[in-house]
């Protein structure tokens, strides 16, 4: 029981069930928060320093000053802890002898006073530099660490019942106690009662602040999980996704969504089963992971979000998830900027890349589909099905860029100078009614303003 009170408020604290990144970022805050401790802490000595220099001098002033040096002294020890931890991440026992050595300083100044201004021992328990121990336990809050604001607290509390005990016995005993409150202000007697409070209240801040910083930490902690959940769900989804499920107003549950017009395009390496065959897995996963790399950055710059990943192909979305007014013309310049780039890079096999795509404008329906335990977020509904279906067509017609009518209708700027050909109706599987769809290719638009030759 000792030993894990010890280290409660001396060593580690006990490891938690965080993931080892977690507690590695808490930790990063933390070293930070002490950085920024050291800063106010150079602060308050800089104003003290200040305050000292104008304030009017004593007869004293050919003598002995003790306060400019215990002001100097703290400056180096806060400059030198400082300094240190922008190179490391400070110890727990670094961290222990600064709190202890913060307040000894304080204590050790305080007694000065004395000294400084010629008058008894007792003069210096009346001096309002007192408050500032309230500012250094207060300090350590920012590390939402609660061990060292209770250790902060204890050794303000113990130190301050030495400098009781060194007035009384400098000071011949009781001679100086008094128990009338106006004695006291009004000169150097000792008032018991009111150095108890001060020790009282040195010990309540304390406690007060640790269990507020306690209660904090549970929250700081949940905070960086999230963080760090986000982050990495958004290397699984979009952060446009993950940002709709992490920061929902009630739980998603199956079957919720809304209905928004949008335009999809699916995607697919034309031969990639071939490719697969020649292949290596290891040669075939960097190959994918550079496709979609590169894929990737294109689909972003038009403001395309990827839904899905399936294989080689992938379901991307505009307007869906990202606002975009003119999203049908976003999902066009995206297909045929991914055509130029599959024409002009060379992947890590040595060879290029066709990709398929087939895009279609309309009506859609974006949530969460699955079991109460099982959720995907994507989007469905006939449009999202008739895209599916256009891009596998392109084989059939010897292209790579097939749209619908309602497409190529809704970017109309792209759509003259015949920069689409008309491929015919086909009845996409499933459906009863005639699709019209056209079809064109990146070469049509190199005199485009978006897309530069």
């Amino acid at each position: 029981m000792k030993n894990n009170i010890a280290e409660f408020l001396f060593g580690r604290a006990p490891e938690s069930s965080l993931p080892e990144r977690v507690n590695n970022a808490i930790r990063d805050q933390q070293r930070e928060s002490e950085q920024l401790i050291g800063w106010v802490q150079l602060l308050l000595v800089t104003i003290f320093g200040t305050l000292y220099a104008v304030s009017p001098k004593t007869a004293m002033s050919d003598g002995f000053h003790p306060v400019p040096w215990a002001l100097s002294l703290y400056f180096l020890v806060t400059f030198a802890r400082l300094a240190l931890s922008y190179r490391i991440h400070l110890p727990s026992w670094v961290l222990t002898l600064s709190v202890i050595a913060d307040i000894s300083l304080l204590m050790v100044l305080i007694w000065s006073f004395h000294i400084q201004y010629m008058q008894p021992a007792s003069f210096y328990l009346k001096a309002p530099t007192m408050m500032y121990v309230y500012i250094f336990i207060s300090l350590r809050a920012l590390r939402f660490d609660p061990r060292y604001i209770l250790l902060a607290g204890a050794s303000a509390a113990l130190g301050w019942l030495v400098l009781v005990f060194y007035v009384l016995w400098s000071e011949g005993g009781h001679s100086m106690i008094t128990r009338d409150y106006v004695t006291y202000l009004t000169s150097n007697s000792i008032l018991i009662g009111a150095e108890i409070d001060k020790i009282i209240s040195i010990a309540m801040v304390s406690g007060v602040l640790a269990i507020a910083v306690l209660r904090a930490q549970r929250s700081f902690k949940r905070a960086v999980s999230e963080e760090i959940a986000v982050r990495d769900l958004s290397r699984f989804v979009s952060r446009e996704v993950a940002d709709r499920i992490t920061h929902a107003d009630q739980q998603i549950r199956p079957g919720d969504g809304e209905a928004v017009n949008a335009t999809i395009m699916f995607t697919d390496i034309e031969g990639f089963s071939t490719i697969s065959e020649n292949l290596r897995p290891a040669e075939l996963a960097h190959m994918l992971n550079e496709y979609f790399a590169a894929t990737s950055a294109v689909i972003e710059k038009f403001g395309g979000v990827i839904t899905q990943f399936q294989g080689d192909a992938m379901l991307i979305t505009f307007n869906a998830l990202k606002p975009d007014a003119n999203h049908a013309e976003s999902a066009v310049k995206t297909a045929i900027e991914i055509q130029r780039l599959c024409e002009t890079f060379t992947f890590c096999h040595g060879g290029k890349l066709k990709t398929r795509c087939g895009i279609n404008t309309g009506d859609i329906i974006v949530g969460a589909i699955g079991s109460e335990n099982r959720l995907t977020f994507t989007v469905h509904g006939d449009t999202v099905n008739i895209a599916a279906r256009l891009e596998p067509l392109n084989k059939q017609y010897g292209t790579y860029i097939l749209a619908s009518e309602v497409t190529v209708a809704s970017c109309q700027e792209l759509s003259d100078n015949g920069n689409w050909t008309r491929r015919g109706e086909v009845t996409v599987r499933g459906r009863t009614q005639p699709t019209p769809i056209f079809s064109t290719d990146y070469q049509t638009y190199l005199q485009t303003s978006f897309l530069p030759a």
